[in-house]
């Protein structure tokens, strides 16, 4: 079981994604329409994946993303936007963003992009723990 921080100013957005991640996963959501509340999370609590918007009004997706590997140079971020481009994706991934969705999704490309996500996450996970184990031999 996954913690997911997602964050959107559309609260629409919000409840669907939430819906979508906690009826077809186990994953937990803390979900905000509020991005300074969600920078206040990721300095609080530890989130195994964060979805962001791009365009939202006071802080957008990418200075999120930007906050997010600032606290964890492996933090994983999926950047959804409904003004999806090929400039902002370039932008979106050359600033560290995992995966890149453009609005509107199908349930499954969500749902397929987070347990990418999330396999790697652990795969970085058992990569680090090999890493200490062959360090102290």
């Amino acid at each position: 079981m996954g913690r997911i921080l997602a964050v959107d100013d559309e609260l629409d957005m919000l409840a669907l994604l939430k819906m979508i991640i906690e009826g077809y996963s186990d994953h937990q959501v803390t979900a905000t329409n509020n991005p300074m509340e969600a920078a206040e999370l990721l300095e609080k609590e530890v989130f195994d994946l964060m979805l962001t918007d791009l365009k939202m009004p006071g802080m957008d997706g990418l200075e999120l993303l930007a906050l997010a590997k600032k606290r964890d140079a492996d933090a994983l971020v999926l950047v959804i936007t409904a003004y999806g481009s090929l400039e902002s994706a370039e932008e979106a991934m050359a600033k560290g963003a995992f995966d890149y969705i453009t609005k509107p999704f199908r349930k499954e490309q969500i749902l397929l992009a987070i347990d990418k996500a999330m396999r790697w996450r652990e795969l970085v996970r058992q990569n680090k723990e090999m890493k200490q184990r062959l360090e102290k031999q």
